[in-house]
């Protein structure tokens, strides 16, 4: 039975735009490869950290949900540890709570944004 993961990572900030994608593009392969089903993908961008990692202040963050079976996630983790483009790296197994969330949190960002109405002007006692 697959189970559903999330894994979160932080990619260096000396990459260029088009590096951080191969990255990315790099680590979705081997999941789908591998047997995954991508489920969401967020690129947050290049974002400050917490604390210094390699002298570095800031990295690419990129969060990934996908649905596999557990060997699977040894095997990306061994993929994070020999990239020296990943500073940081967090894979976790969802549980049904977390997965019910994490699919409504998806559907909220894909609905599309309502504008807001304008109001109409008024010229009163001009």
């Amino acid at each position: 039975m697959a189970n559903h993961y999330e894994t979160a990572f932080i990619l260096t900030p000396v990459l260029s735009d088009t590096q951080m994608k191969e990255a990315v593009e790099k680590f979705k392969n081997l999941l789908v490869e591998n047997g995954a089903q991508i489920e969401n993908e967020e690129l947050w961008g290049l974002r400050k950290l917490a604390y210094p990692i390699e002298k570095k202040s800031t990295g690419f963050y990129v969060v990934m949900q996908f649905s596999g079976e557990p060997a699977l996630v040894e095997t990306l983790e061994l993929q994070f540890r020999r990239d020296e483009r990943v500073l940081r790296f967090l894979t976790f197994r969802l549980d049904k709570y977390a997965y019910e969330y994490a699919e409504r949190r998806m559907k909220k960002n894909v609905e599309p944004v309502a504008k807001p109405e304008k109001k109409e002007e008024t010229n009163y006692g001009e």
